[in-house]
């Protein structure tokens, strides 16, 4: 036995298969430990609507993205920059997802904790508390349920617009319900103005950055049903993990195929060691690039920039005015 063991070993020392991981994984730390470049550096959170945000999330024993995700724009989002108009994105469900994205630093468990019903109309409160226009609804997969979850954020968006006598615009990024067209239907149809579902990378990069129960393909099928449900449809894209310009640009033409009417693109960032490495700090002129590549394309609204993420507080304001535009048309015909 020992014998074979020290066989085994030798055997092990020498392969090139593994001398060739352990000079990926050199490569990958390597670059995990390079500091960001100065694009990628943020102020620190506080102010005043920042701890008034934060307070109530606690009190009402909400979850938020901006915090499960650790975000870096939370600090300027909570607090409400410039503008001082403080924006959050609320997670619903739970914090605890049934997937494990090779990305994602929300915590993952086979059998999350039952869904609170007393959650929509504690959503809606906080959301009344704030005072807010617009809102971003996300929240985690929930395979272990019949219905994913779908009527669960249905019945959230139905709370949050009856509590603002229906003044308020909501957005919702969810997952795909394993593509089931009913269950997409349930939330595209619930009274939200912009249904939100992440491609997150290229086709190529799918397997290997999102949970194996996703799939490219199957995400836009998911936006395409809600397209004819809702008012704009938007999805976004990581960029920093290995993908080249033919495949952000097909996945483009794919969006638009899709009727996608808004895109985003920002950096990847690794949240933890255990994570995927950053391949490459994508430069803001890149990003520039792909803003201008987008619009040209006839997206309704892009944006693109290394912090920028999926609903970041820029996209929101511009996207508010794109659907009061379309309601006062609307209402004009």
């Amino acid at each position: 036995n020992k014998m074979l063991y020290r066989g085994v070993v030798r055997y092990l020392s020498t392969s090139p298969r593994l001398t060739a991981l352990k000079e990926q994984l050199q490569k990958e730390e390597v670059l995990t430990r390079k500091r960001k470049p100065s694009w990628l550096k943020v102020s620190g959170a506080g102010g005043e609507n920042y701890e008034k945000l934060r307070s109530t999330v606690r009190e009402l024993k909400l979850a938020t993205v901006c915090e499960e995700a650790r975000c870096p724009n939370i600090g300027e989002c909570w607090g409400g920059g410039e503008s001082q108009t403080a924006t959050a994105t609320i997670m619903v469900m739970g914090d605890e997802c049934t997937r494990g994205c090779r990305f994602c630093s929300v915590k993952t468990s086979r059998k999350p904790q039952a869904l609170d019903t007393k959650e929509p109309e504690n959503v809606a409160d906080a959301v009344t508390k704030w005072g807010l226009d617009y809102v971003v609804l996300t929240c985690v997969d929930r395979d272990d349920l019949k219905d994913q979850g779908a009527n669960h954020i249905a019945a959230t968006v139905r709370a949050m617009k009856q509590k603002s006598q229906n003044k308020l615009l909501v957005e919702v990024l969810c997952g795909d319900f394993q593509g089931n067209a009913d269950l997409v239907s349930t939330v595209a149809s619930s009274g939200l103005e912009v249904f939100a579902h992440n491609l997150e990378t290229v086709e190529r990069l799918t397997p290997r950055v999102r949970d194996r129960r996703a799939g490219y393909r199957q995400s836009l099928k998911v936006l395409e049903i809600a397209k004819p449900l809702a008012q704009l449809t938007k999805t976004s894209l990581m960029l920093g993990l290995g993908e080249t310009d033919d495949e952000v640009l097909a996945t483009l033409h794919d969006c638009r195929a899709a009727g996608v009417d808004v895109v985003t693109f920002g950096q990847y960032l690794q949240p933890t060691k255990r994570h995927l490495s950053v391949h490459e700090f994508v430069t803001p002129e890149k990003f520039n690039h792909w803003q201008c590549v987008a619009n040209e394309m006839g997206f309704q609204y892009v944006a693109s920039g290394p912090l920028v993420r999926s609903s970041y507080k820029a996209g929101e304001l511009y996207i508010t005015n794109i659907l009061k535009k379309q309601q006062q048309e609307k209402a004009a015909s």
